[in-house]
């Protein structure tokens, strides 16, 4: 099955991991990650989601330095309703064209444009190199998110980022998901140089499950 045209974010990625200094011990690189895979109990029930295994391959090195955050808490506290992105993605909610709703109908734009914003900062004043997010999330996502209300029925998906993704994106933060694992062997290469890449690795458009919703 063929795979979708690999996204620009992703290619900005490849080309900070071709180009940045080796991390060591003494200069490990700031990376700037959602607080829910770092067992943060962040998400909209108080949990993690149990989204800290997605990152087991990156436990233990010295040579990088996690700096988490989650908007949506910084906003909106914990727990809270679960929000989606409405008439587009992240980046129209920052052009004012789409609208980040609970799915009670409360409008949080406002809210979390400006958390995305607090987030940024965070990543300058940290020197970020590049940030891994948790996909499909209104704020977060960085290929696919949901078009609308998740509660949908069917429930709608739209190629796209999340708030804050799209907020890092614009300001020149490589930004990749957890589940860009081809991606995530190219970071791993550069974290531990003696591992074998897994040539069989797929990033989240080169997915049967992306390409069939989405078209190859």
């Amino acid at each position: 099955m063929p795979s979708l045209p690999t996204p620009d974010h992703l290619r900005r990625v490849w080309a900070a991991l071709d180009t940045l200094p080796d991390p060591t011990a003494q200069r490990p690189w700031p990376i700037l990650v959602s607080g829910c895979m770092m067992s943060w109990g962040c998400g909209i029930d108080g949990t993690s989601y149990g989204m800290e295994r997605a990152l087991d391959l990156l436990r233990g090195l010295d040579n990088l330095r996690w700096v988490p955050v989650c908007p949506e808490h910084m906003a909106f506290g914990t727990p809270r309703r679960m929000p989606d992105l409405h008439d587009g993605d992240g980046h129209a909610a920052l052009d004012g064209h789409a609208r980040f709703l609970f799915d009670d109908g409360q409008d949080g734009t406002a809210g979390i444009i400006a958390a995305a914003a607090e987030a940024l900062t965070l990543a300058q004043r940290e020197g970020v190199v590049l940030a891994v997010l948790t996909d499909m999330s209104a704020a977060c996502g960085t290929q696919v998110i949901s078009l609308g209300a998740r509660s949908d029925s069917p429930r709608r998906f739209q190629r796209g980022m999340g708030v804050m993704a799209a907020t890092l994106d614009r300001a020149g933060i490589p930004v990749m998901s957890q589940r860009d694992h081809r991606t995530m062997q190219r970071l791993l290469s550069r974290l531990r140089p003696e591992h074998s890449v897994d040539p069989a690795a797929l990033d989240h458009h080169e997915h049967p499950w992306t390409v069939a919703t989405f078209g190859g």
